[in-house]
């Protein structure tokens, strides 16, 4: 104690405070460090809420450290939105006219190249041996379930996509040189086996004889649209359609003039070369059983 007494005594003044400091931080009860009790101005301030955000109106730009790259909001400024030039009409109006116009100017060139004849070879489709009306029959048949199942295609891919242009945007080159070369071979095929006995058995009806080339014409064009309509202009759409329609009735008369000629061999229409003779021999039939 005597020590102490002389220690305490003996140190200075600056080691005192020191030492009592070292004392304090280390012993001080906890609620010396909480914080102090918030005044009433505080505490109403706390009960009215956060302060409503002000809004500027100063358009964020590139030199703004605030404004955020990667979001999702639509860029205000039209500074730096880049839109492509609209294209010439001479390209949005005049390239449909233009696909249209080699529509009918290939089947001017194919009327003069090969006008009509009327003494063209005779074949009767009802001559044939059963298998070949059979065959025929069902190419025809399967022919058009073929293209049930395209239009089936075209009506999927709408909806999946929104429009044709949508569809053909993000269809990429490669894929658009093997959609036209599948279909160019498939068109042809279909109107080359579907047109050729339909041409043969209605050789004395001239108008029939437009029938086989038009579907035939209608279908490149349509192919050759849906490049208008990646490259070009939306608008060659409408020649994809008019050529769709051009196709699709042209095709569908063939299949019912052929199916009714093999198929239904009773049945009589103005259009078959045979009709007086058959409509003869239905008579003379019916008179010989109303005798008996």
């Amino acid at each position: 104690m005597r020590s102490a007494g002389r220690l305490r005594h003996a140190a200075p003044p600056a080691l005192r405070a020191l030492l009592l400091a070292i004392a304090l931080g280390l012993f001080a009860p906890a609620s010396f460090a909480q914080d102090p009790a918030p005044s009433p101005a505080e505490l109403q301030a706390e009960e009215a809420g956060p302060a409503p955000a002000v809004q500027s109106d100063v358009t964020p730009t590139g030199g703004d450290d605030s404004f955020d790259f990667f979001s999702d909001a639509p860029v205000q400024s039209a500074e730096v939105v880049e839109l492509p030039p609209e294209k010439s009409r001479w390209i949005t109006v005049g390239g449909p006219m233009a696909l249209v116009g080699l529509f009918f100017g290939m089947l001017v060139q194919i009327w003069w190249l090969v006008p009509f004849d009327s003494h063209s070879i005779d074949l009767n489709l009802r001559n044939l041996p059963p298998a070949a009306k059979r065959g025929i029959a069902m190419a025809v048949g399967m022919f058009g379930v073929a293209f049930c199942f395209g239009a089936a295609e075209i009506w999927y891919q709408l909806r999946v996509h929104g429009s044709a242009e949508a569809y053909f945007a993000q269809m990429s080159l490669g894929k658009l040189i093997a959609f036209t070369h599948a279909h160019l071979f498939g068109f042809t095929t279909s109107f080359f086996i579907v047109g050729i006995p339909f041409s043969l058995q209605f050789n004395h009806i001239k108008t029939y004889q437009w029938v086989f080339p038009a579907g035939l014409a209608a279908s490149f064009t349509d192919v050759a649209s849906w490049w208008g309509i990646k490259f070009l202009s939306p608008n060659f759409e409408w020649v994809s359609m008019f050529c769709g329609v051009v196709f699709s009735v042209t095709y569908l008369w063939m299949l019912i003039g052929l199916l009714r000629t093999l198929l239904f061999p009773n049945v009589i229409w103005a259009s078959d070369k045979d009709r007086r003779e058959r409509a003869d021999a239905r008579s003379a039939l019916k008179h010989r059983e109303g005798d008996y």
